[in-house]
């Protein structure tokens, strides 16, 4: 069920603590933890602790728990050092655009220059 954790999901898994994660930031609705393949010097995932498979769905659901995923991002982006100089929020949607986990996550990327369009 949309909401409850799933015993097949590595995000629910990390948010549980029974995978490791190199967690940089944890609040009562969200957990922050690097990239394992990061793709800039700061690569950091913002989850949340609710499993939705992705960003639309968890906006729909709840979107108090969405704003909170995105205020994270913003204090992940000034705890990195990369605010002053620019950063990138993405939400991947479906297999097609890259999402490889089906939980509802934001990866904040910053530390180099991000050129557009993305590719």
């Amino acid at each position: 069920m949309a909401g409850e954790p799933q015993a097949d999901c590595l995000f629910c898994k990390i948010v549980a603590g029974t995978v490791p994660a190199t967690v940089v930031r944890e609040t009562e609705t969200t957990v922050a933890f690097r990239d394992i393949n990061p793709q800039a010097p700061t690569h950091v995932l913002v989850i949340p602790r609710v499993h939705y498979p992705d960003a639309a769905s968890l906006a729909a659901a709840d979107p108090n728990v969405t704003a909170d995923v995105l205020r994270e991002a913003g204090e992940i982006a000034a705890q990195e050092k990369v605010d002053d100089h620019g950063y990138r929020i993405v939400f991947n949607t479906g297999a097609g655009a890259g999402q490889t986990v089906f939980h509802a996550h934001a990866h904040v990327l910053g530390g180099r220059g991000l050129q557009w369009p993305p590719g």
